[in-house]
C-alpha cells in the first residue's frame, strides 16, 4: 500500500471515531464522562471490552506466541474466565452497592484515606506505564510503516496519536469510549477473520478444514503439565490467569469503569459472563491465526522478520499482511485493526486517569458544581501531556529498559490485589497510615524473588504466578498492620 493511501486510512478511521464522540459527547457533563449517567447497554460494553482486552501488544503478539509455545496461552484465557466469574460475583456487587465512581473508593470505605490513596497510586503508576509501552510500540509501528517514508520525526507521530485520542474523548469520556471500543473490536475481529480466510485459501484449505489438519494439530497444543518448571505449565498459566484477571480487570478502574456505565448490577453481570465467553472464543481463533501464519511462513519461504539482531516473531503478522501480496484488502484491514488495537487501550487508559486523578486525588466530586467541569477538562490536557512524555522517554531508552520497566509496573497490581483481598476476606482493621508501606515493600519483595539467581531455584521459570505471590505478600504485611474489628464492617 502507498504511504498517501494509509494515511487517507488512518484520516477516515479518526473521522468515524470523532463522529461517534459529536454523537455521544453533546451533553459535556462530568456525570457523562465519568459514569456515561448509567445508560451504557450491557451488551454494547461486553462486544466492546473484546477489543480494550485485546492491546495492540496482543494483537501482533499473542499470533507469534505460537512457535515456542503452541496453544499454551489458552491455559491462561481458561484462567482469566474463572477470574471474570469472581470479579462478577464478588466485586461488580461491592462496586455498585457503594455506588462508586472510582473503585478505589472502596479502600477509603473498608481501611481510610491512606489505603485509598495507596491504591490510586498504584493504578495510575500502572496504567501510565502499560498505556505508554503499548501505544509506544503501536506508534513505533507506525512510524516504520508510514511516518518514517514522510520524514516525520518520532515524537510528532506520538503528539499526533494523543491529540486524535483527546479530540475524541474530551468531552463524551466513558460514553464515547464505551462505543468507540465496540467500533474498534469489530475492526480487529473483522482483519483477523479475513487473515484466516485469505491465508487458509493460499493454502488451499477451506476454513472448515483447518482445525483437523494434521499440520495445524502438530502446532497447536492446549495443555501443558510435563515440567513445572516451565513458564507454559499448565497450573502456572491457568492460577496466573485467574489472579491476572482480578487484579487487571476487577481491581483496574480502566476496565472497571465500563461495566460501571450499566444501568445496574445485573446488566454489568450480563455483560462481564457474556464478554469472558467471548474472550475466550477470540483468543483461540487469535492463536489459530498464528499457528496459519506459522505454517504459511514455512511453505512460501518467508522470513520471519529479524530487528536488531533479533528474530521477531510478533512482527511475522504485520509482515504477510502488508508484504506478501496477499491483497490489499487484508492490508487495509490490518492497517484498520492495528491501528483500533492500539488506541482501544490508549483511549480508555486516558479517560479512566482522567477519572482516577480527579475523583481520588483532587476529590472533585466534592468541589463546587461550576468548578468540576473546568477541573476535568484540565486534568484530561495534563494527563495527555504525560502520556506523551512518557512515551518520548520510552523512545531514548534502551529496549531492554523499556521492558523492564513494563514488567516492573505489572508488579504493582499485586498491592491493589492483596488490598482487596484483605479487606473482603477479613473482618479486620489495619494501621492505614502504614498502608502505602506494606504495598511498596510487597512489590520490592516480589521482584526480589523473581531476581533469584539459578543457583537458588534452579531451572524454575516465572510467569504469572507472580502475581498471586505478590498479592499473599501483601496481605501477610497487612495482617502484622492489623487488628480485629470490634464493630461491624458493611463491606
Amino acid at each position: 500500500m502507498s504511504t498517501t493511501a494509509i494515511i487517507s486510512l488512518i484520516l477516515a478511521y479518526f473521522g468515524i471515531l470523532i463522529l461517534i464522540s459529536y454523537v455521544t459527547g453533546k451533553e459535556d457533563s462530568n456525570e457523562v464522562f465519568f459514569k456515561a449517567k448509567k445508560q451504557s447497554p450491557w451488551y454494547v460494553v461486553a462486544f466492546g471490552m473484546i477489543g480494550a482486552s485485546l492491546s495492540g501488544v496482543t494483537f501482533i503478539s499473542v499470533p507469534g506466541l505460537v512457535d515456542g509455545q503452541q496453544f499454551a496461552y489458552m491455559q491462561g484465557v481458561f484462567g482469566f474466565f474463572v477470574g471474570y466469574l469472581i470479579v462478577l460475583f464478588v466485586l461488580l456487587p461491592l462496586y455498585y452497592k457503594l455506588n462508586v465512581t472510582s473503585i478505589y473508593q472502596y479502600l477509603e470505605h473498608r481501611f481510610g484515606k491512606v489505603s485509598y490513596k495507596t491504591g490510586a497510586f498504584f493504578f495510575l503508576l500502572s496504567r501510565v506505564t502499560g498505556a505508554s509501552f503499548r501505544l509506544y510500540l503501536v506508534a513505533l509501528a507506525m512510524q516504520y510503516i508510514v511516518f518514517k517514508q514522510l520524514g516525520v520525526p518520532f515524537w510528532i507521530t506520538v503528539v499526533i496519536s494523543i491529540l486524535l485520542i483527546w479530540l475524541y474523548t474530551n468531552k463524551g469520556g466513558i460514553k464515547t469510549i464505551v462505543w468507540t471500543d465496540t467500533l474498534q473490536t469489530l475492526a480487529m475481529l473483522t482483519c483477523v477473520g479475513v487473515a484466516i480466510f485469505l491465508i487458509a485459501n493460499k493454502l488451499e484449505w477451506s476454513v472448515t478444514e483447518i482445525l483437523n489438519k494434521d499440520i495445524f494439530k502438530s502446532k497447536s497444543q492446549l495443555l501443558f503439565f510435563d515440567d513445572v518448571n516451565s513458564k507454559t505449565y499448565f497450573w502456572k498459566y491457568f492460577i496466573g490467569g485467574i489472579f491476572i484477571t482480578i487484579a487487571m480487570t476487577g481491581l483496574d478502574q480502566d476496565m472497571m469503569q465500563k461495566n460501571l456505565t450499566c444501568k445496574n448490577k445485573e446488566d454489568a453481570q450480563k455483560n462481564m459472563f457474556s464478554m469472558s465467553v467471548l474472550l475466550v472464543i477470540v483468543n483461540f481463533i487469535f492463536l489459530s491465526l498464528g499457528a496459519l501464519l506459522f505454517i504459511y511462513a514455512e511453505q512460501f519461504n518467508v522470513s520471519i522478520p529479524v530487528v536488531d539482531g533479533k528474530t521477531r516473531n510478533d512482527l511475522l503478522f504485520p509482515e504477510i499482511a502488508m508484504n506478501q501480496g496477499l491483497g490489499t484488502g487484508l492490508a487495509v484491514t490490518f492497517i484498520i485493526g492495528l491501528i483500533a488495537a492500539a488506541y482501544s487501550s490508549a483511549d480508555s487508559a486516558l479517560t479512566s486517569l482522567t477519572t482516577s486523578f480527579s475523583v481520588d486525588f483532587l476529590n472533585i466530586e466534592k468541589k463546587e458544581l461550576s468548578q468540576q467541569k473546568p477541573l476535568r477538562k484540565k486534568v484530561h490536557i495534563g494527563v495527555s501531556l504525560l502520556l506523551i512524555i512518557v512515551v518520548i522517554v520510552f523512545n531514548s531508552l534502551d529496549g531492554s529498559v523499556v521492558s523492564n520497566l513494563f514488567k516492573f509496573a505489572t508488579f504493582t497490581y499485586g498491592p491493589l490485589l492483596g488490598l482487596f483481598a484483605f479487606g473482603v476476606l477479613t473482618k479486620r482493621t489495619i494501621k492505614d497510615d502504614y498502608a502505602w508501606i506494606v504495598g511498596l515493600s510487597a512489590i520490592l519483595i516480589t521482584y526480589g524473588i523473581t531476581s533469584l539467581p539459578e543457583s537458588m531455584i534452579g531451572q524454575y521459570q516465572f510467569h504469572w504466578e507472580v502475581l498471586p505471590i505478590n498479592g499473599l505478600v501483601t496481605m501477610f504485611g497487612l495482617f502484622l498492620i492489623s487488628k480485629k474489628q470490634t464493630t461491624h464492617i458493611d463491606l
